[in-house]
């Protein structure tokens, strides 16, 4: 029997709030927690009512900006800072078939064609992605020094491949896939049957790669 998934892919959270008073007042709340104030705390700070911080804490009322700037002196956040989950946008990328960017990626020689097939830059994750279509169609084209931050997931397609992870070598056939820490030194060093095409997914946090 498999291990669990610590991760639920189903669960719903995070949603972007339809109300603008409920996300506002979701923010109030957690900034106030995350500072370890009680509503009596911010009212005294502020000057406002524990009735009204109510009020905007539950999404009943809708505070003024005067309301906003007081709350955000209180809770040394940017005003902007409450307006965040109502205008959260989550992207998506879609790439047909034959439609993918073909990019030169710094360290790849001729015969690596490399396909991006998506990019979302900043985001909530604070993790980014790359993920790439890799073709490999000459002989010669054999390179085992890559070596970047962040992890990597390879699968692949056709062909079949030696693929160098620091002092290990592993051969590669279709539907197989390899898992690794991108920091050691890797790439195919052995082009056993060509064309070889396997996907190639980078992820690293925000503001490395």
């Amino acid at each position: 029997m498999g291990s669990k998934l610590s991760q639920d892919p189903h669960k719903l959270r995070e949603s972007r709030e339809k109300n603008l008073e409920t996300a506002i007042g979701r923010e109030v709340r957690e900034f106030r927690h995350a500072r370890g104030m009680t509503v009596a705390d911010l009212a005294e700070v502020t000057g406002l009512s524990v009735g009204m911080l109510s009020k905007i804490e539950n999404g009943v009322t809708s505070p003024s900006l005067t309301t906003l700037q007081a709350l955000s002196a209180a809770l040394s956040v940017p005003v902007t800072s409450f307006f965040r989950r109502f205008e959260e946008r989550r992207e998506a990328v879609h790439v047909k078939a034959g439609e993918a960017l073909e990019i030169e990626r710094a360290g790849t020689r001729a015969g690596h064609q490399y396909n991006l097939l998506g990019h979302i830059g900043a985001n909530n994750s604070g993790v980014v992605v790359e993920p790439y279509l890799i073709t490999l169609s000459e002989a010669s084209d054999t390179f085992e020094t890559f070596q970047h931050e962040g992890i990597e997931l390879l699968y692949i397609l056709e062909g079949e491949v030696g693929y160098r992870h620091g002092d290990q070598s592993f051969h590669l056939r279709p539907g197989d896939s390899l898992f690794f820490d991108a920091d050691a030194p890797h790439g195919p060093h052995e082009l056993i049957q060509l064309p070889i095409r396997y996907l190639s997914v980078i992820s690293y946090p925000q503001g490395g790669g």
